[in-house]
Parts: structure tokens; C-alpha cells; sequence
């Protein structure tokens, strides 16, 4: 059994997998956060109140062993409400807080949260060192990044602009401050990034206009009360490519889309791992932007707010394609070309806003852990370039091809192996396996006969 492990993050990645670790061994954990409160994330700690969870309340337990747990304590904690509620992130922010603190008080002194800024791990014969950006390092058996998104790749054409014309990541302190109820606001993108900028801005008192523009102009899709299909899905489709996309379609006429994309959930992980890299590479290219929009759903109640946005003109929603910008004063200017005409169109801005999605590529990251490490080849980014490399365990790959059994990788970047690893249902999952593992949990489970 591994005797120490340092998570690298404090995120919901790396808060699970500090829980999970704690319920199934005795090792020495270190959860290393940059920012002062761990358990939370982004996603759920820099959230604003309007912005609720994407999943009901009964599909987001932390646990996959109690698939229940959340549902209960939101039940506790607001009994004769909604039996199902889409619940704020704010609050998933506090329940994994809790879950966080009840795991450390349970543990006798075995989880050590430090605050810091790991900018490297090194291999140093049978010691893993990671290194902390104010020189401190933490030796351990065994590391994990646990690091969640990587802020949006950075756009053509915006290099050189002055941060109040143009914000590169939504979420960094002060993106959308100092706008005024005359300004008119461009958010690169349409998907959920964007529309959590649009709550915020709007929860902001910002009475302005705001343009969404992506390429082709999709918006996610709302949840709806579905029953489950008479005939679910018993194993899973060997289709692939167009195949698949035709077989999709026909179920989808006869149960309806959602319960068809729904039923594939538990399928999802096999079939891409059984694709091969040119298969993903074409899903990638021509269909996901459809799938993310089906796939990843959004709150009824936030589906009726952005139709409200649009019906009163002050959300208006692009399909097209960005051609030039130019700051002009308290202004940007942005030519951009519809996704239906060959003729050019100008809008005057007071901010644009990076709403298109957390990067994944490697090779264009500019953290510095992440960018020593693929540089000594220690890392390597996955074949489509949408994460990190790991095997089957989360072990991550090297630049050699060879798996590392000392550093592992959670969460989101492990997309290029699983792609179905975004969201929460995925996530525990993952962390409680590698949790398992290492623990050497799996074979007393009987899991590994």
C-alpha cells in the first residue's frame, strides 16, 4: 500500500479523491490548494448565486457507493421542498466543504491541507517531490493532479488588447466589472460557460446588451421529465461513426432524444476507449458540438431565463465567425462574418468575454507545472490534444509511452482517455477507483479477481 500522497488540487477531483483515499486506507494524504479554501473549486466555489447545478440533486452524490447522499442532505437541509431540486452550485460548494472536514476530523491526523502553488513534481529515485512556488517541496510516495479546467485557450486576434476591452478568462478577478447599462458585451461562445456569464452579468444588475457568437450558434438544451424508455439499452452499441449517429437518430424518434443520449451514459467510457483515434478525432470535428448541447444540459428555470433574455432583445444569440478586431478608445470594434453570408458585419463593444470553454491542450498551456512537466517529457498531452495522456488506471503517460505508477492525473484533463469525465457522475467514480487501487481495496472487494 501506498504509505503518502500529495493531491495536487482542491477541487472536486481532488477533494473526492482526499475523501475516498481517507475511507480505504492509511496512507498520509497532503491536499495542496492555491487558492485559501479547499473542497469547493472553481466550479463550485467561484460561482455566482444565480448559477445552479447543471444535474439534479439526486444524480449529484459525491459517492458511488451511496448514490443518495446528496439527495438526503439537501432533503435535511430543506425538508417539504422540491423532492428533486436543480440545487445552487454554491450550496454542492458547502456540502463538499463539509464532506471535506468531516473526512479530515475522522482521520487522526493523516490529511495535511496546504495552501500553495505546486509548480513541479519530480521523481527522485523512490521519493516524489513536489515542488511549491515559494520554494517549500513535500516529499511523497505517490502524486496526483487533480487540477480541473485550464482556463479557455486564448483567441486570434486578441493579442495586445487592454483588459477592459477584452477579458481572456471569465472567471478571473474583475472580467466583468465596470460595464454600464449602455454597453453592449460579445461572449465568445454559446455553450454553458457562456451562459453562466450571462447570469452573472445579469445577477450583477447589468442592464445592457449582450451578443453570444459561436460558429455555428448552439445553445445547450434543457432537462425535461423523462421516463425511462420500455426497452433500455442491455449492452453496449457496436456501431460506430456514421452507424451510430443513424442508430442514435431512430432511437431518438422513438423514445425522444433525451432518453436515447441518456441510456448511452453508462456505455459512454467503453465506446470511446474502443474507438479508435481517428474515430474520436471525426467525433470530435463534426459532431461534437451537437452532442455538448444534448448532452450537457441546462436547469429548466435557466432555459426560461435566457428565452426571457432573448424575447426582450437583450440577449442575442450568433452564428458566425470573427474576422478582425480593433480597440478604438473606450471601444472594440469587431468584424465578423455570419455563418450564412459572405458579407461582413461590425459591432461595436464595450468588453468581450472568452465564454468558449476550458482548454485541454498541453502543448498551449501556459501553467507552469504542466508546461515543465510535458517539457522534461514526464507528461505527454493525449492524441487529440484535449488532455493529459494516462492508461486505463489514470497512471499518466510519459513521453516514452510509459506509464508512470507515481504520478496519476483525475478529473476533466483525462478527457483524451475516457471523455465522459467532466462531470460528477464521472468523476467520483474515477477518484474512488484510483482510490481503490492504491489502497489495494479493489482485491479485498474482490474487484480485481
Amino acid at each position: 500500500m501506498t504509505k503518502s500522497i500529495a493531491i495536487i488540487g482542491g477541487g472536486f477531483s481532488g477533494t473526492l479523491a482526499a475523501i475516498n483515499l481517507l475511507r480505504h486506507c492509511e496512507s498520509r494524504l497532503v491536499l495542496i490548494e492555491r487558492h485559501p479554501l479547499a473542497g469547493e473549486g472553481l466550479a463550485y466555489g467561484a460561482a455566482h448565486p444565480a448559477h445552479l447545478l447543471n444535474v439534479r440533486a439526486a444524480n449529484m452524490s459525491a459517492f458511488p457507493d451511496d448514490p443518495g447522499h446528496f439527495h438526503r442532505w439537501v432533503a435535511a437541509q430543506a425538508p417539504g421542498g422540491d423532492p428533486n431540486p436543480f440545487v445552487p452550485r454554491l450550496r454542492y460548494g458547502e456540502y463538499l466543504r463539509e464532506l471535506l472536514d468531516e473526512a479530515r476530523h475522522a482521520a487522526d491526523g493523516r490529511l495535511e491541507i496546504v495552501r500553495g502553488d505546486a509548480v513541479d513534481v519530480i521523481r527522485d529515485g523512490d521519493t516524489t517531490q513536489v515542488v511549491l512556488a515559494d520554494g517549500r517541496r513535500i516529499g511523497v510516495d505517490t502524486a496526483m493532479l487533480a487540477i480541473g479546467n485550464l482556463p479557455p485557450h486564448p483567441q486570434p486576434g486578441t493579442a495586445g488588447l487592454p483588459e477592459r476591452l477584452y477579458a481572456p478568462d471569465p472567471w478571473a478577478p474583475g472580467a466583468l466589472d465596470g460595464l454600464g447599462d449602455d454597453d453592449t458585451v460579445l461572449a465568445l461562445g454559446t455553450g454553458l460557460t457562456m451562459v453562466d456569464v450571462v447570469l452573472a452579468l445579469r445577477a450583477r444588475g447589468f442592464a445592457g446588451r449582450i451578443v453570444a457568437m459561436s460558429r455555428r450558434g448552439l445553445l445547450p438544451h434543457p432537462h425535461a421529465a423523462a421516463a425511462p424508455p420500455p426497452d433500455p439499452l442491455d449492452e453496449r452499441p457496436r456501431e460506430t461513426g456514421s452507424a451510430l449517429l443513424h442508430r442514435v437518430r431512430a432511437r431518438a424518434n422513438a423514445i425522444g432524444w433525451r432518453a436515447a443520449i441518456d441510456e448511452l451514459r453508462r456505455f459512454t467510457q467503453d465506446m470511446w476507449r474502443a474507438a479508435s483515434d481517428q474515430e474520436r478525432a471525426r467525433f470530435l470535428r463534426h459532431l461534437r458540438p451537437w452532442w455538448d448541447v444534448h448532452r450537457h444540459r441546462l436547469a429548466p428555470s435557466v432555459a426560461e431565463a435566457l428565452a426571457a433574455l432573448r424575447d426582450s432583445g437583450t440577449l442575442t444569440v450568433c452564428a458566425g465567425k470573427i474576422v478582425a478586431t480593433a480597440s478604438d478608445g473606450d471601444a472594440l470594434t469587431v468584424t465578423w462574418r455570419p455563418r450564412t453570408s459572405a458579407t461582413p458585419e461590425t459591432l461595436r463593444i464595450a468588453r468581450m468575454i472568452n465564454c468558449t470553454g476550458p482548454q485541454g491542450d498541453l502543448l498551449r498551456a501556459a501553467e507552469p507545472l504542466l508546461r515543465d512537466l510535458v517539457a522534461r517529457g514526464t507528461l505527454r498531452p493525449d492524441t487529440l490534444r484535449i488532455g493529459i495522456d494516462v492508461d486505463s488506471q489514470s497512471r499518466t503517460i510519459a513521453a516514452d509511452g510509459t506509464s508512470n505508477d507515481w504520478l496519476y492525473a483525475l478529473g476533466p484533463m483525462t478527457r483524451g482517455a475516457f471523455w465522459e469525465i467532466v462531470a460528477v457522475p464521472d468523476i467520483r467514480v474515477q477518484s474512488w477507483s484510483v482510490a481503490r487501487r492504491l489502497a489495494n481495496a479493489q482485491w479485498v472487494g474482490g474487484e480485481g479477481l
